[in-house]
C-alpha cells in the first residue's frame, strides 16, 4: 500500500437526495418519510483482505446486513489476492492496492480495517482524516506510541474507533460476568487465567506473519489481547501495573533442521509440525496462488531463525482496584482451552473450558460457582452455537445493528487501549527486566472502575 500521507478530508454529506426534490420547493413531511425509507445503505470499504477480513467481516456481514450495508471498495497490498476476495465475496465493488485512492474515489462512511496488526494505526488515523468511522481488529495497535496516535486522530477528527472483542459475547463468559456484577464471590481479589494453544493453533502463529514483533507486537498482544480485555471487562477495572517473563524455547531457532515453508521442505517426513496447506481450497487460492506478488507463504517453517516473539508467557497484573491477576500463556499444549478461577471475599467462580475438536459433542461449557462455608453450583451454558460459541454473531448484531447493552460489551478505543496496554507492558517488562506502569505508557491513565 501507498505510505503517502494526504491532507484530511472534509466530512462529506451522506445524505443523498433526489434532483427532482432539490427544485427549491420546501419538502412536505410526507416527502421527507419517503426519504428516509428509502434512504442509502451505508458504505463500507475494507482493508485488508485475508481470511480473517473475508471470513469474519465480509460473507457473514453481506449475508446478515445486506439490506444495511453495501461494499463500495476493498483493498490489499497483494493485487491477487484483493481480486480473490472479491470474487470469493461475490462483490462488484472495485479493489484496490493504494488505500488513499479508495478512500477518495469510494467515500466509505464506515472502514474495516483487517490489515498485519503492526499497520492499524495507519489505517485507523487515515481512515477517521478522510470522514469514515473506523471498526477494527484487535489488537487495535502493537505498541504505546501508536496507541497514543490513534487517540489523538479519534479525538481530532471527531471520528469512532470500534474495537471488535468477540470473546466478550459467548454465552459462558457473558454469564461469568453477569455472576460476578450480582455478587456471587463478594469482593473480586484475584484471578488465576492459564490459556493453553495446542500444537496445531498455536503453531500457526509462528508460521505466519505473527512471528514477527514488527508485525504482531508478539503474542502477548496478538493473541493475549483477547484475554486482556476479557478481565478488564470481567473485573470492571483497568490495569495499573505489570510484571511479566517469557521466552522463545521451543519454536524458532530451537530445532536441528528448517527449511522456508512446508510444501518444498525436504524434512517432510521427520517434521510432525509439517502441514500440508494443499488440502486447503480457499487458502491454496487466497495465499499461494498470490504469494509471487509479496513473497508471502502460508505455511511457512515454526523453525525459521527470524522468529522474534515468545512461546511462553507469564504475566502478573495489579489492578487500578487492587484485583491482582496471574495470567499464562503456552503455544505449544496437547490440547486447546482455559483454565480460570476469580477469588473473592465470600467464594470462588472458576471453570475449565477446553475447545471442542469436531469428534467432539459436548453441548455446554461449565462454571462453578463455590460459596464459603456453603454449596458449589455448576451452571452449563450451551455452546453449539457457530462462531466462537455463537459470540461473532452476537458481536456483528451490536456493530452493525445496535441496541441495548446490558453487559457493557461493546467496545471502544479505551477499551482497545487498555487490552493492548497490557501486553505492550508486559512486552517491555520483559525485555528489561522490570515493571511497568500503564499510567506511564499513554495519555491515559487507569481508572477504578471502567469507565
Amino acid at each position: 500500500m501507498t505510505s503517502n500521507y494526504l491532507p484530511a478530508m472534509n466530512r462529506r454529506n451522506f445524505l443523498q437526495q433526489s434532483g427532482s426534490l432539490i427544485a427549491g420547493a420546501l419538502l412536505t413531511e410526507s416527502a421527507l418519510s419517503n426519504i428516509g425509507a428509502t434512504a442509502a445503505k451505508t458504505r463500507i470499504a475494507m482493508v485488508g483482505t485475508g481470511v480473517r477480513g473475508i471470513g469474519m467481516w465480509g460473507r457473514p456481514v453481506i449475508k446478515e446486513f445486506g439490506d444495511q450495508i453495501e461494499f463500495v471498495g476493498l483493498c490489499d497490498i497483494n493485487p491477487g489476492r484483493v481480486e480473490t476476495a472479491q470474487k470469493s465475496l461475490g462483490l462488484s465493488c472495485p479493489t484496490f492496492t493504494d488505500f488513499d485512492k479508495m478512500m477518495q474515489e469510494t467515500k466509505p462512511q464506515r472502514l474495516l480495517v483487517m490489515t498485519v496488526d503492526g499497520t492499524h494505526h495507519d489505517f485507523i488515523i487515515r481512515g477517521m482524516e478522510y470522514g469514515a468511522d473506523i471498526i477494527t481488529e484487535k489488537p487495535m495497535t502493537i505498541d504505546e506510541k501508536k496507541c497514543q496516535a490513534i487517540l489523538d486522530a479519534e479525538k481530532k477528527t471527531g471520528r469512532k474507533v470500534t474495537v471488535t472483542f468477540n470473546y466478550r459475547y459467548s454465552p459462558h463468559r457473558q454469564k461469568m460476568y453477569e455472576l460476578l456484577r450480582n455478587d456471587a464471590i463478594g469482593k473480586l481479589t484475584s484471578v488465576d487465567f492459564h490459556w493453553y494453544l495446542d500444537v496445531y493453533h498455536g503453531a500457526d502463529y509462528f508460521r505466519r506473519w505473527h512471528r514477527l514483533r514488527k508485525h504482531s507486537g508478539s503474542l502477548l498482544v496478538h493473541k493475549a489481547t483477547h484475554h486482556f480485555d476479557l478481565l478488564n471487562w470481567w473485573i470492571n477495572s483497568e490495569p495499573a501495573e505489570v510484571h511479566a517473563f517469557g521466552a522463545l524455547e521451543h519454536y524458532g531457532k530451537n530445532n536441528p533442521f528448517r527449511h522456508t515453508h512446508c510444501r518444498p521442505c525436504p524434512h517432510k517426513q521427520q517434521c510432525k509440525f509439517y502441514w500440508d496447506m494443499t488440502k486447503n481450497p480457499q487458502l491454496m487460492a487466497l495465499y499461494a496462488a498470490n504469494e509471487h506478488h509479496d513473497g508471502y507463504h502460508r505455511d511457512g517453517c515454526v523453525w525459521r531463525e527470524d522468529i522474534d516473539i515468545f512461546d511462553k508467557m507469564a504475566v502478573q497484573i495489579k489492578y487500578a482496584n487492587n484485583v491482582q491477576v496471574s495470567y499464562s500463556l503456552t503455544t505449544y499444549s496437547p490440547y486447546e482451552g482455559y483454565r480460570i478461577a476469580f477469588n473473592g471475599t465470600k467464594g470462588r467462580l472458576e471453570a475449565w473450558i477446553k475447545e471442542k475438536q469436531p469428534w467432539e459433542e459436548e453441548p455446554f461449557d461449565e462454571i462453578q460457582l463455590t460459596t464459603n462455608f456453603g454449596k458449589r453450583e455448576i451452571f452449563r451454558i450451551p455452546n453449539n452455537e457457530e462462531g466462537h460459541g455463537g459470540g461473532d454473531v452476537r458481536l456483528r448484531k451490536q456493530v452493525f445493528n445496535p441496541g441495548d447493552d446490558p453487559w457493557r460489551q461493546a467496545a471502544g478505543s479505551r477499551d482497545g487501549a487498555m487490552s493492548v496496554l497490557i501486553g505492550v507492558a508486559a512486552r517491555n517488562s520483559i525485555d528489561t527486566g522490570k515493571p511497568v506502569k500503564i499510567a506511564d505508557l499513554t495519555s491515559l491513565k487507569p481508572m477504578l472502575e471502567r469507565p
